[in-house]
């Protein structure tokens, strides 16, 4: 019998950019959620899902050991976020089939009970704009009350007042004051046994990954506290979520030695427990991030980064011996640890992030949820390659290249493709190997990525973090503009059709490189900061005096803000932008945008400006994610002459 041979299919030839890609903006936020906030309460496994298709609400959900997953969460007006530091985290918390959550709409709390009604625990304010703001809740179970961050807005245009307070829960009550003082606090955690609560503080200037102090106290019958005293942490040290073993014994993460390493409270004095040249930490952004658990006194699962990439493991408390536990995941996050089991949000290379339970004994893995229906054939994806690159003062930088992929399609032999460099945001952060969607939008379609971790991300120790100190808007623009010149260097990038984009801090970088730097020939800024005066002189309290170590103290440092302002030398711009605003951003306000836009458009240079209705710091409504990866592509479509295979929304363009 002969044997049939198998249809081998020539790639069309087309440009890049021109290529067909099943992966669309529809496809992207059609099934796409954002996971985040594991809780474990018994057997139950509780998470919340952020929906672009609810205008961004946040919902709690729960699984049961059955495998039933409900929404606990009743419709809107109800929605699980806090605004504390305007980041949030740590929205809610979960005991015995009882949720305590912050309501984005009024920032009360309101107890849960799953399967009824929500009652409120704290007062209503006249405007969520004055009133108590909730987050990091922990339950004390033998005083009948909660311990919270809270932040107080009831004094109006003031700066808001942080304590971590006690709230009754007999009585709704905006919470008795425990600990005040510092500017911050963050992750007060109550012993197992309930005689020991511990906390982070920190004071302006600092972030929390510059400097915290690790604080410890003894509670009172009463529940007062006893001689608080500081155990850790200090000027040049940042302590990350310290954590009770089920023995009552104090674990935390110092980066005292340049890494964020294990630690653990014994004996009056601070122990390492995990010396290794990786971070087992991360920045402060938001509330209750986790990085490791217990199983049991014995035993620690831990996630840790090294050179960019993430891992798994377990350390045996008594040998200090760490084991890694392999998984299909290249970013992990969230983790939470019951005996058993853990439970957090894992991504691959080429597969969404999903709530993923990982049997500790048998190695099994059960995805619960995944963060995305999306499922597209590996003949679209492109895998990230970790690379390394030379940049300014004989140092090396970071980044994640992606080719341009799909199966379909081939380019001409003589041509290279248009590559989009992506500055994260922060700066103070990292981007991961995870899979992206967005990022795989662009390579489908013939455009290559580079997403750099430029001097200042986390990941590779503080040293490396630091290199941003004093520098921002330099450093960063070196290794992105660094980056970008390496590609073409090697063949993999057309110098003619290099564009740069990024949110929030990333959007000043983005700005910043083309404002001060002519190897970008288009770029996009979303909710970018152009003035740094003004977000010095015009942000929340958390970031308020961030800049003081990225740039420099203000005002006696005005000179210096003024001179990395993209505004403020926007004679210098000479390519073409396009801008992309929420409304209500109170991190990056919509006049940043704005002004620039003004420049650009007085100038006659190609500009084009969306602002986005209701929404903040980042978009959340599955329309405007739509919108603004649609918007980019049409942007550059025009700008550097490509058809695209698709129709998309156009944007209006001045200039062009």
């Amino acid at each position: 019998m002969q044997k049939s041979n198998p249809v081998m299919t020539t790639p069309n030839l087309a440009p890049y950019g021109t290529w067909k890609s099943p992966i669309t903006s529809d496809l992207i936020v059609a099934g796409s959620i954002r996971l985040g906030e594991i809780r474990l309460d018994g057997n139950d496994i509780y998470w919340s899902e952020g929906r672009p298709t609810e205008s961004g609400r946040s919902v709690v959900v729960q699984r049961s050991p059955q495998g039933q997953t409900i929404d606990v969460t009743p419709a809107a007006p109800f929605n699980v976020r806090t605004r504390v530091h305007e980041y949030g985290g740590g929205a809610y918390q979960v005991a015995d089939s009882v949720v305590y959550f912050s309501n984005f709409i009024d920032q009360r709390l309101y107890r849960q009970v799953v399967g009824q009604e929500p009652e409120a625990l704290t007062p209503e304010a006249a405007s969520p704009e004055i009133a108590f703001r909730y987050a990091d809740v922990v339950i004390d179970r033998a005083r009948n009350r909660l311990i919270s961050i809270r932040e107080d807005h009831t004094a109006g245009g003031h700066e808001p007042v942080n304590t971590i307070v006690a709230i009754d829960l007999n009585q709704v009550n905006a919470g008795e004051v425990l600990v005040s003082g510092a500017d911050f606090y963050a992750t007060p955690r109550l012993s197992p046994d309930g005689k020991q609560l511990c906390w982070l503080s920190w004071n302006h200037p600092d972030m929390p990954w510059d400097s915290t102090s690790l604080w410890l106290a003894n509670v009172n019958e009463d529940g007062s506290l006893q001689t608080p005293k500081q155990i850790a942490g200090g000027p040049t040290e940042s302590v990350f979520q310290p954590t009770w073993s089920p023995d009552n014994v104090l674990y935390f993460i110092s980066d005292r030695t340049n890494w964020w390493n294990l630690y653990r409270w014994e004996s009056d004095r601070a122990t390492p427990v995990c010396e290794k040249a990786a971070e087992f930490g991360l920045p402060q952004w938001v509330f209750d991030m986790t990085t490791y658990g217990f199983e049991s006194a014995e035993s620690l699962i831990c996630t840790y980064v090294e050179q960019g990439i993430q891992h798994l493991a377990r350390l045996n408390t008594e040998t200090l011996e760490l084991t890694e536990i392999e998984t299909p995941y290249s970013a992990i996050s969230g983790l939470k640890v019951a005996e058993g089991y853990a439970v957090f949000i894992g991504g691959s290379a080429t597969k969404p992030g999903a709530i993923v339970r990982l049997d500790l004994q048998t190695g099994a893995i059960e995805e619960l949820r995944r963060s995305s229906t999306l499922t597209i054939d590996p003949g679209y994806i492109s895998a990230p390659e970790a690379i390394e690159f030379p940049t300014e003062n004989g140092l090396t930088a970071y980044a994640f290249y992606y080719a341009p992929k799909n199966q379909d399609y081939a380019a001409p032999a003589d041509e290279k493709p248009p590559l989009l460099v992506k500055s994260h945001g922060g700066p103070t952060a990292a981007t991961s190997a995870s899979f992206s969607p967005s990022i795989q939008y662009w390579t489908s379609r013939g455009i290559a990525v580079l997403d750099v971790n430029y001097g200042g991300s986390t990941g590779y120790g503080r040293e490396y973090r630091e290199r941003l100190k004093n520098n921002w808007g330099i450093v960063d623009v070196d290794d992105c503009v660094n980056g970008a010149k390496y590609l073409v260097e090697k063949g993999l990038a057309d110098r003619d059709r290099l564009c740069i984009d990024g949110g929030s801090a990333g959007g000043y970088t983005t700005l910043a490189a083309l404002t001060f730097r002519d190897v970008f020939k288009a770029g996009a800024s979303h909710y970018g900061v152009s003035n740094l005066e003004a977000l010095a002189q015009d942000t929340h309290k958390f970031e308020s005096r961030y800049l003081d170590g990225l740039i420099g103290k203000y005002p006696e440092e005005r000179d210096i803000y003024l001179q990395r302002s993209p505004i403020t030398s926007a004679s210098q711009l000479s390519c073409p932008l396009i801008f992309f605003q929420g409304d209500e951003d109170k991190i990056v306000p919509p006049n940043q945008a704005e002004m620039m836009v003004e420049v650009l458009r007085q100038k006659g240079l190609p500009v084009a400006y969306v602002l986005f209705e209701g929404e903040q710091h980042g978009f959340r409504k599955a329309e405007n994610i739509k919108r603004a990866l649609d918007g980019e592509l049409y942007f550059y479509s025009r700008i550097f002459g490509f058809e695209l295979a698709d129709p998309v929304e156009p944007v209006a363009i001045e200039n062009l």
